[in-house]
């Protein structure tokens, strides 16, 4: 079953990686076309260009048909259509021709990777430029570059998805990754396809206790904008949220908290990760990069953690044409982030606060939850009977199920088999949710 949701997702990378994300443009609703053939229930909202959002202005609209250096010798180089990473973001139009002196200030390159093509923007202010890895820029030659960029920048929208899952009560969970990456594997062709089969996951799971809402944003002025929309009943039905990004390679896991420390979406991340890999990475607020930003931002403080495999910018491919979908995301890395989000997603929706009914512990034996004949030392007790007994201790209204776990050292899901049978016997009830 893990390999097989590891290919889905990675399959689903290899059809969007050519498609050219950014914070508007074309290729942002060609990707949106494939996560719903993944989940129909993707909604596609638009934000027009102009709009004001908090402190933000939603930018114009950017496409591009096509975009090349031809060098002296008359060969195309820097060709967007081969590479949608060799054209700067949001790169105005330009045909002119340049002496190398000249055209190197609009050329990007990383001396310490020099096999690595940069991914470089310039969403706020009107420039342009191309990348290209280093060793081939050290081979350009003298003379005339002729540089053409047939791109568009005018009045038009910024997209995003959502995806609200209802269950049994407006309490949620909140999901948002990015949308504005282009071919970049880790950062961001995993962010967006792990979490449409989440979603897909989600839809057809049974007894959801809460509901859901996954939002597939640009980063930085996405979730502005969808804040500036949807803050007052964000702020009033979510008790927990997830930011996620890099969740496709095979390193590690690692979790940068909320800016309140102790929501709990940290107390869900940290118990999960550790149950699950103990060398896993705790980043600090300090660390912060992505949505967490605005998500916790003074004024809105969601209660919004952030889950990954390696953090963006902490590995070595990170923002080059490095970050493939065959050296650093593959099936099974994918396929590790599914299923750690998907542990997080059932332990939000499994736990509460039990408290028990019986005054004193109660008499097991008569339930057979207890044995009846033990030797001296009174090893006879089995490790059902010693869960039970160790489980009902916590059960003061006080205690959640992961502080239950914490207290007697199992993994929260260890306890789900436990609480069936005390409900099932009416040994307690629920005290509260969230």
């Amino acid at each position: 079953m893990t390999d097989n949701i590891g290919l889905k997702i990675h399959n689903l990378g290899k059809k969007i990686w050519p498609f050219n994300r950014s914070l508007t443009g074309e290729g942002v609703l060609k990707t949106f076309n494939e996560l719903k053939k993944i989940n129909s229930t993707l909604k596609i909202h638009k934000v027009a260009s102009g709009k004001k959002v908090f402190d933000w202005i939603i930018p114009d609209e950017w496409n591009v048909k096509e975009a090349y250096i031809i060098d002296p010798s008359g060969k195309k180089i820097c060709d967007f259509k081969k590479n949608n990473l060799h054209l700067v973001g949001y790169s105005i139009p330009v045909e002119a021709e340049f002496a190398l002196k000249d055209l190197n200030e609009y050329l990007y390159s990383i001396p310490e990777k020099p096999n690595a093509v940069p991914y470089v923007t310039s969403y706020y202010k009107k420039s342009w430029g191309f990348c290209l890895a280093d060793n081939q820029r050290k081979k350009l030659k003298s003379g005339k570059y002729k540089v053409v960029i047939k791109s568009t920048l005018k009045k038009g929208f910024l997209h995003y998805g959502e995806i609200l899952i209802k269950g049994r009560t407006n309490k949620e969970v909140f999901l948002s990754t990015y949308i504005c990456h282009p071919s970049l594997a880790n950062n961001e062709i995993s962010g967006p396809c792990v979490t449409i089969f989440l979603s897909k996951w989600l839809k057809e799971l049974k007894n959801k206790k809460y509901s859901y809402r996954i939002v597939f944003v640009p980063e930085t002025i996405g979730s502005i904008a969808y804040l500036n929309k949807n803050i007052k009943k964000m702020k009033k039905n979510i008790f927990a949220g997830f930011a996620i990004t890099c969740v496709g390679d095979d390193r590690c896991y690692s979790y940068l908290p909320s800016r309140n420390k102790k929501s709990l979406s940290d107390k869900i991340a940290k118990h999960v990760l550790k149950n699950i890999d103990k060398n896993f990475k705790q980043y600090n607020w300090e660390d912060r990069g992505s949505d967490e930003r605005q998500y916790c931002a003074p004024g809105v403080d969601l209660p919004v953690a952030t889950i990954m495999r390696s953090r963006p910018g902490s590995y070595p491919e990170y923002h080059t044409s490095l970050d493939n979908l065959v050296d650093v995301v593959t099936p099974k890395g994918l396929a590790g982030g599914f299923n750690v989000l998907q542990k997080i997603i059932e332990v939000a929706n499994q736990n509460f606060y039990p408290l028990t009914k019986i005054i004193c512990e109660p008499f097991l034996a008569k339930r057979n939850l207890y044995p009846t004949v033990k030797d001296k030392s009174g090893s006879a007790i089995d490790n059902l009977s010693r869960l039970i007994i160790d489980t009902l201790t916590w059960c003061d209204g006080s205690h959640d199920l992961i502080d239950i776990a914490e207290e007697i050292r199992i993994p929260v899901w260890k306890l789900y088999p436990i609480i069936k049978i005390l409900r099932e016997q009416k040994l307690i009830k629920s005290e509260k949710f969230f």
